[in-house]
């Protein structure tokens, strides 16, 4: 299958890329979907699911259209693994189909709407095995290459261009999931999320984390990003000429200030200040112009990534 931005891929360049923003928390909050076990990966298998993927995901795509920059195009299948897969009744073969389908369905959209001011890589979405704000286990590298490889190389094998692994919580796991992309030679980024300190929720900082993912996978990971905290979370954590820094080009942040403990308890939607937002992303920008790929998390929708496609322009 042909993956046309496998070896050379566009946001590694100085062109501002968007992504989309908090698909599970616009089905649940803006839509009243009921997604359960936080999974938007079974709307493939109805219509009505389809469509609305499409509502969501079409307002992002004309913000990148109409600015001129490009749109990482990234499949729902976060919650497209084994066990995460097995409680919401799908076996092997089911989630090898899924995974593929989300990335067939990316390819045709992207073959109608892509242009040459806006390319549009299609990222196949990962996410981690347990609980994405509180890791039950800490996987070691070698059982995430083997667990994480089965989805690996269903979107691999479907034409993703590469994959990438959201709401990372440690480097263990971030770290074979680098191994398992680099066997299934396509590109990965990984994506960490932290607690209102700054460090991840297995208490790693940033530096430690991508140090250590580096290390173990002889640098392979196509460059790192930070999703799923405010950026008063972890701005303090980033460092100003530090050579680690290089590393990171990504930015998905929440808009509410509340901690992972307070939004998975919360029964409505905190969606911030979309325009304070955007203030944010434009202040690391100025500090840290090799973020590129920018886009939102957890309570923000295409709003948000309005204001901070028009703050950092």
């Amino acid at each position: 299958m042909t993956a046309p931005y496998r070896t050379d891929l566009p946001q590694l360049g100085n062109k501002l890329f968007l992504t989309d923003s908090g698909l599970e928390t616009w089905l649940c909050f803006t839509k009243g979907i009921e997604l359960p076990e936080f999974a938007a990966f079974p709307l493939l298998d109805h219509y009505n699911g389809r469509a609305l993927l499409d509502e969501y995901l079409q307002p992002h795509i004309k913000i990148a259209l109409r600015n001129g920059h490009g749109f990482l195009l990234e499949t729902n299948t976060w919650r497209a693994n084994a066990d995460w897969g097995t409680k919401l009744g799908y076996n092997a073969e089911a989630l090898d189909r899924i995974n593929r389908d989300a990335v067939q369905s990316l390819r045709a959209l992207r073959s109608r709407i892509e242009t040459a001011d806006s390319p549009m890589p299609i990222s196949g979405n990962i996410g981690p095995r347990g609980d994405g704000y509180s890791p039950e286990n800490l996987m070691n590298p070698d059982e995430s290459a083997r667990y994480h490889a089965v989805q690996i190389e269903s979107l691999a094998a479907a034409g993703a261009d590469l994959v990438t692994t959201l709401t990372m919580t440690h480097s263990g796991e971030a770290a074979g999931i680098a191994l398992a992309a680099r066997s299934a030679n396509i590109p990965c980024v990984i994506s960490f999320t932290t607690e209102i300190d700054g460090r991840l929720p297995s208490g790693e900082t940033l530096r430690e984390a991508i140090l250590a993912v580096d290390e173990i996978s002889g640098g392979y990971p196509a460059y790192y990003m930070i999703n799923c905290a405010h950026p008063d979370h972890f701005t303090s954590a980033l460092e100003e000429g530090a050579e680690w820094m290089t590393r990171l080009r990504g930015v998905r942040a929440n808009a509410s200030r509340m901690s992972h403990e307070e939004l998975d308890n919360s029964e409505t939607l905190d969606d911030g200040d979309p325009d304070e937002l955007g203030r944010l992303y434009a202040s690391l920008r100025a500090r840290f112009p090799n973020f590129t790929v920018l886009g939102g998390c957890c309570g923000t929708d295409h709003r948000h990534v309005e204001a901070i496609c028009l703050a950092c322009r």
